[in-house]
This record gives structure tokens, C-alpha cells and sequence, in this order.
């Protein structure tokens, strides 16, 4: 398989309601795709790579009443691994194109927007040029992504002089319901490992968020 297309299985997290992850955790519901104009890897269901906290801390900031993080086995399978310099040129003839339909009809290209730090928070126009990546395959008949992955920098510098960033992060959005391998609850997995490496450690920080 080409560069840029092929991803090692993963574990994701996604920060939602407890009343809906108990539905996805029981096999009564899927988890919903997120269709915003502004969603950076474009439609498909969000997840954090390796990173509960930064999940919780989602759910938290979302849920109106008890916040919760499910967590995911991904297998990628086809991927629009955008951290591979492989795909540059698919993403450019998307660029492309999108910038001649726009013309076409007289309308301006949707931009990324609301500067923090320096970067973009809403990415109109990376939306926009991956779903017309996804369209222009499926045009000439080519196998369509089942999961696109990034990393998305945001927040402010580490410490002075730093070119990392505070709230820097890895997500995947998955498109193909069939690359999410199961559900599991990342309390049983966590509070196993630390339970038994850092008893008095976890228990403190369990009573602290519970």
C-alpha cells in the first residue's frame, strides 16, 4: 500500500454524555459523525489518540450533564494520514479543484478562521478540500478513506522561546463505522494499571474526579 495510506491499529478516545456512551458501551447506539463545516479532518467520528485526559477534559467542557469518555480499538485501514508527506499532492489536486468549482461559480473559497496563537481554530477550507479529496476518488472509482488522522497544534508556547505547544493533540476521525473494532470503558483499562503500579497515586486522583 502506498505511503500515507496505512496506519497501525490505534486506541482512540472520545469525550461525550455518560447517558449516550452507556448506549454505544451496550451496543444500543453508534457514536454520532460529526458534520460541521469547520470539522478539521472533515466528517467522520472524532476521536483522541492516545489521550484520555485530553477526552475527559472535552467531555467536560460539552457535556450538560455527566460527562464521559468511551473508549476505542481503531484499525485505520485506509487512511489520509495527513502526517505523511505522501499525500501532499492528493490534498493539492483537491485544493485545486475546489478552487476552480468555486470560481466557476462566482463564490469566494471558505477560509480557516479565529486565530489563537497564531493558528486557526476553524478550518473551513481544510474541511472543505478533504471532502473534495474524498469526491474526487470516488469520481474515478478509487477505494474511498475509511479514517483520516492528524495532529492539530493549538494553544499557547510550552515556555519562552518554545515551538510546542500547550494543547498540541493527535485525532482521528473515522468514516467507515467497520474501522472501530470495539468499545471499552477506559476506567476498567487505566485504573488496572495504575491500581497496581501507583495504589495511593490512584485513589487520590479517582476520589479528586469522581
Amino acid at each position: 500500500m502506498q505511503s500515507g495510506y496505512k496506519l497501525s491499529p490505534l486506541v482512540g478516545y472520545h469525550g461525550c454524555d455518560k447517558a449516550v456512551a452507556e448506549k454505544v458501551l451496550s451496543g444500543q447506539a453508534h457514536l454520532n459523525h460529526s458534520e460541521n463545516e469547520y470539522d478539521w479532518l472533515g466528517d467522520g467520528i472524532y476521536f483522541w489518540v492516545d489521550s484520555y485526559e485530553r477526552a475527559w477534559e472535552w467531555a467536560k467542557m460539552r457535556s450538560k450533564k455527566k460527562p464521559y469518555v468511551v473508549g476505542a480499538f481503531i484499525d485505520p485501514g485506509l487512511c489520509l494520514n495527513l502526517t505523511d508527506y505522501g499525500v501532499t499532492s492528493e490534498l493539492k489536486t483537491a485544493y485545486q479543484f475546489l478552487k476552480e468549482t468555486y470560481a466557476q461559480i462566482s463564490e469566494d473559497l471558505p477560509t480557516n478562521a479565529v486565530m489563537q496563537h497564531g493558528k486557526p481554530m476553524t478550518r473551513k477550507l481544510d474541511c472543505a478540500v478533504i471532502k473534495a479529496a474524498h469526491q474526487l476518488r470516488q469520481d474515478i472509482g478509487k477505494p474511498s478513506f475509511d479514517t483520516v488522522y492528524g495532529v492539530f497544534e493549538e494553544g499557547a508556547v510550552l515556555y519562552p522561546g518554545s515551538a510546542l505547544k500547550e494543547h498540541t493533540h493527535v485525532q482521528i476521525a473515522v468514516r467507515n463505522q467497520q474501522s472501530i473494532i470495539g468499545y471499552f470503558r477506559p476506567e476498567q483499562l487505566i485504573s488496572t494499571y495504575y491500581e497496581r503500579h501507583y495504589p495511593c497515586w490512584w485513589k487520590w486522583v479517582w476520589r479528586k474526579r469522581h
